[in-house]
């Protein structure tokens, strides 16, 4: 069976909780991406996710400013998180039991995220 470290992509985009949304919305898609792993703030701290989901429904269909919002104020944390070393069909699982799409993979440290599209 595939292991997430297998499958994820390790090429990772983090960002600061107190980033601007704005700054967040150009590194999406500066990027191409959908999602970005929001860095934590000290050692123990958990990750965060934000995603371009949060923006619309938080941000834009409130009418917001996104450079006087914070990505603190919209992020997902702690956020689900994955073991490298878990099987492609558990983190299938996983994501349909909790709705998520993406996730990002940690074992002491952030090594990657692993999406939906990375199982299919």
């Amino acid at each position: 069976m595939m292991k997430a470290k297998e499958i994820m992509t390790k090429d990772v985009v983090t960002v600061s909780g107190s980033a601007t949304v704005a700054d967040a919305v150009k590194l999406l898609k500066d990027k191409g991406l959908r999602a970005l792993i929001v860095e934590p703030r000290y050692a123990g701290d958990p990750y965060g996710m934000v995603t371009e989901t949060d923006v619309v429904y938080k941000v834009a269909a409130h009418g917001h400013d996104p450079k006087k919002m914070y990505v603190y104020e919209i992020m997902t944390k702690p956020c689900i998180v994955v073991n490298p070393d878990l099987g492609a069909e558990y983190v299938a699982r996983l994501f349909s039991n909790t709705r998520i799409r993406r996730a990002p993979v940690i074992q002491n440290g952030l090594l990657g995220i692993i999406s939906i599209s990375d199982i299919l």
